[in-house]
């Protein structure tokens, strides 16, 4: 989960949940994350309902993370660059016998992630029709780079293979 002080932190908003949060699909329950600071409660575009046709438990108002990987071991350029789950895109042009020669900065030169940060509102003019096909680079968007070293994976993998 990235970070960003003042801007993607501890202390955005976002719509007030119930004691329970929201579960993912497979019933697991969903932690947290960092919160955009845009969120306004008097402002219908945060807060007029949506009826989402493709996602489940997304909320307008709320903030949402989405990561593009890409690797020059998976499937980049075609139409499974983006797999699920997120891991086998990552390797799935690579046999075990090959990547079992890498050393972790092999890894580390082929494989990153974009990721933009989204507060959902519920007006259409600020629709974009395709995430699946990378990040937003459209006017001022992708312009405010971080680069860092770190994982691709998050707070839920443990990094065995």
């Amino acid at each position: 989960e990235h970070y960003s002080l003042g801007e993607y932190d501890e202390n955005g908003g976002g719509p007030q949940r119930s004691q329970d949060q929201p579960t993912a699909p497979d019933n697991q329950r969903v932690r947290p994350g960092y919160r955009c600071h845009h969120f306004d409660k008097n402002d219908r575009r945060f807060t007029t309902p949506y009826l989402w046709q493709h996602c489940i438990n997304m909320q307008v108002g709320e903030t949402y993370e989405v990561h593009w990987p890409h690797s020059a071991a998976g499937a980049c350029g075609t139409f499974n660059q983006y797999q699920t789950p997120f891991y086998d895109g990552m390797f799935c042009n690579l046999d075990t016998e090959t990547f079992s020669t890498l050393t972790e900065q092999d890894i580390a030169n082929a494989v990153g992630v974009q990721a933009q940060i989204f507060t959902i509102v519920n007006d259409e003019t600020f629709f974009y029709p395709d995430l699946i096909r990378g990040m937003i680079v459209d006017k001022e968007y992708g312009q405010d780079l971080a680069y860092y070293t770190g994982s691709t994976t998050g707070s839920t993998e443990n990094g065995e293979i």
